[in-house]
């Protein structure tokens, strides 16, 4: 028999190391995640606030996809031609993710607040038509979202 599969040699230095490699897998993924929720952007204060900021968030995209101001708008543009019949605007928020946390503020007397740029197009695809404010705002004392896309010209 070789060196290598003699049932003489000690198995107990690679067990060993095995066990350490585990260890130190184990303290490190832990070190990571205690780091990544430090880090979390979406992290806030529900509290004070009366809401998170990720569900103000998504309150604030379906609000933006169901503006009235943006029916308006799509009811002027097929009257003047420049809308087919078929098509159908969309709105979606700008910002890149990272940029649009970094826009949310809280409100003075708990809530929430975002004033961004809003993306128009039609049927949600293709380059922008153009873009509008779009103003958000959580309200805790009324526990209510409100949002609403600005257009030009008090239309």
């Amino acid at each position: 028999m070789s060196e290598l599969t003699s049932s003489k040699r000690n198995g107990n230095l690679g067990r060993t190391l095995l066990w350490v490699a585990i260890v130190l897998s184990v303290l490190l993924l832990g070190f990571v995640t205690a780091l990544t929720i430090r880090a979390n952007p979406y992290v806030s204060d529900r509290e004070a606030n009366g809401v998170s900021k990720y569900k103000f968030l998504e309150a604030c995209k379906e609000q933006l996809a169901e503006d009235e101001q943006l029916a308006s708008l799509q009811g002027l543009l097929q009257q003047s031609g420049q809308l087919q019949a078929g098509q159908r605007l969309t709105a979606e928020i700008a910002p890149e993710p990272a940029d649009l946390v970094a826009s949310v503020q809280p409100a003075q007397g708990g809530g929430w607040t975002l004033n961004v740029p809003a993306n128009i197009q039609v049927n949600g695809g293709g380059a922008p038509l153009g873009q509008l404010p779009f103003q958000c705002a959580h309200d805790k004392a009324q526990n209510r979202t409100t949002a609403q896309l600005q257009l030009p010209g008090g239309v």
